[in-house]
């Protein structure tokens, strides 16, 4: 083989490998591979009509991502411990402050628009519409990310962020929890439109430790098996 075709070849397993790397990740987000189903190379090979060389690739991405976790000789869908969840709150509490204090900075009215429109979603959900709660969660911190205008920022919150969709429960549900967590979104929004810096640190902050600590509740019945999952856990 010619180096142009070698060329040509690597080119097909980087898109094989790209592809299947995404297709196994959107089915753990979306709870399709639940946290503990093992993904071995030749049957995900055959199912994906590839050789095992693409399959590695996609499932060390996934693993370096920390969705995947060795389990003796194979790989298998990571489960997260209330300890493992714990830590990263600590991380997600640091870079939520980090970008809300920069969103007061550099926020447009394109930016508090969005966010203006997300809250009012919030408001206007009915008490039975729990699925639409952390799809709105969600939606409100990529848009807070997004008016830091900073892309290194949001890039490291979405790769921790990824770290549990799928992997974890949410606490929405929880009809106070939700309560809460609406309010907090308020006044985030409304430090970030008067440009208050500090402020606006300290609610982000304020909401991510009172989302940490009402997991430390919940975790203190049972420290070791998190609740039942549900994707954009939160």
């Amino acid at each position: 083989m010619n180096a142009q075709a070698k060329s040509k070849q690597r080119t097909r397993n980087d898109r094989g490998s790209q592809s299947i790397y995404t297709q196994i990740r959107d089915q753990i987000v979306d709870g399709t591979l639940a946290p503990g189903t093992p993904l071995i190379e030749g049957p995900l090979a055959e199912k994906f009509g590839v050789s095992r060389s693409p399959i590695r690739e996609a499932l060390a991405q996934l693993s370096y991502e920390g969705l995947l976790e060795r389990h003796g000789r194979a790989m298998r869908v990571r489960i997260l411990m209330a300890e493992d969840i714990l830590e990263i709150y600590e991380v997600r509490i640091a870079l939520e402050r980090a970008a809300a204090r920069a969103a007061a900075v550099r926020r447009t009215d394109l930016d508090l628009g969005r966010l203006d429109t997300l809250v009012a979603g919030m408001r206007q959900l009915g008490p039975d519409a729990t699925d639409q709660r952390p799809k709105l969660a969600h939606a409100f911190h990529f848009e807070l990310w997004r008016a830091s205008h900073n892309s290194t920022l949001v890039s490291t919150l979405e790769a921790v962020h990824l770290r549990v969709l799928g992997l974890s429960s949410t606490t929405l549900h929880y009809p106070d929890r939700w309560n809460t967590f609406r309010d907090e979104c308020v006044d985030i929004l409304e430090a970030i439109r008067d440009r208050d810096v500090e402020r606006a640190g300290r609610a982000a902050e304020q909401q991510m430790t009172s989302a940490r600590d009402f997991r430390v509740q919940l975790y203190s019945l049972n420290p070791d098996v998190l609740p039942e999952r549900h994707p954009l856990g939160m």
